[in-house]
């Protein structure tokens, strides 16, 4: 009998330990700067951005892939062409407050991002369908503002794509993205 016992409280033990670092793990998923660190993952690391601009909270949810020595624009992501920004799933921007881009005023809530890279411009777009796997389910009726940027070059290469979101007054900031050698931003205010 004292064998079942302490045989079943190793069993008990067992499977807190594995409750436990199966919370560590989930926890662990979400990267706060993917290129902090040398990249030694293959895959797409989950990641995310949290800032205040004002009084609202931001976040921005992603998959953040790699270079690793391929050719990412006009190759691995084609010019003129609906990408969404990342990998996997839609890349996300949750807000809890209204705000405007471009002139656009978008009340508070989740959306996705996407992207037209171009050689000379991108389209950067806000969606209403933030659960969404790549642009599988994209529909431009979805849109809620569309804003042509021009890419920014860098001579420093960014190995993992990474979202920034950056408060510039009280109430204004900006989003961007960077990736192997290219950025692109836009403003927001919040209300």
């Amino acid at each position: 009998m004292k064998k079942l016992i302490i045989g079943l409280a190793i069993l008990v033990l067992l499977q807190i330990d594995n409750a436990v670092f199966a919370q560590q793990k989930k926890v662990e998923e979400i990267c706060y700067n993917p290129n902090a660190k040398g990249d030694t993952s293959k895959r797409s690391i989950k990641s995310a951005v949290i800032e205040k601009i004002g009084s609202a909270s931001i976040a921005i949810n992603y998959h953040s892939p790699g270079v690793r020595v391929r050719t990412i624009w006009g190759g691995l992501v084609p010019y003129d062409e609906v990408w969404v920004t990342g990998a996997h799933n839609a890349t996300t921007l949750e807000i809890d407050k209204d705000f405007i881009v471009n002139g656009v005023s978008i009340p508070k809530g989740k959306y996705a991002i996407f992207t037209i890279p171009n050689k000379k411009n991108w389209t950067i777009i806000i969606n209403k369908n933030w659960n969404q796997h790549l642009t599988d389910d994209y529909q431009q009726r979805e849109d809620l503002v569309r804003i042509k940027v021009k890419p920014v070059l860098s001579k420093v290469k960014t190995e993992r794509l990474q979202y920034f979101i950056t408060k510039k007054a009280s109430n204004k900031g900006t989003i961007a993205m960077a990736w192997e050698k290219i950025k692109i931003q836009f403003e927001l205010t919040t209300k």
